[in-house]
């Protein structure tokens, strides 16, 4: 289906922009509730939020790929600009949008979307690096 971006790149780019979003929200994880306005038991996701998160990185590196795949980018490089752009133009514009007309801090606006470039960021630079 992609040709070079096959099973393992797609594989390490889920897990590496899952595990980074366990670390980024493990370090920021007291700022990101007073932020989202949310108490300590109401974070607790349940087992289902975990494979749901999972997933939904699955798709996003499958749909890096193919953005990837299509634009002919095989290096490391070409997929760290990548992912910035498609940071910037998809994922934290229409985040500020959303945050805004729902009156959420700026500050959860800048977490989230901080852990959503290191996903992309880290997505982008294995797809790039295993398909070279």
């Amino acid at each position: 289906m992609f040709g070079i971006f096959g099973p393992m790149a797609i594989g390490a780019s889920t897990i590496g922009g899952f595990v980074f979003g366990a670390a980024w929200y493990g370090v920021l994880g007291k700022a990101w509730m007073r932020a989202a306005n949310l108490s300590e038991a109401e974070t607790k996701p349940a087992v289902s939020t975990m494979i749901t998160a999972f997933l939904c990185q699955a798709i996003l590196a499958l749909t890096m790929a193919g953005v990837m795949w299509h634009m002919a980018i095989s290096d490391v490089r070409a997929g760290l600009i990548t992912a910035g752009f498609v940071w910037a133009g998809f994922i934290t514009s229409t985040m500020i949008v959303n945050h805004r007309f729902q009156g959420q801090k700026w500050s959860l606006t800048i977490i989230d979307s901080g852990h959503w470039l290191g996903v992309l960021l880290i997505q982008g630079g294995l797809l790039g690096g295993l398909s070279a």
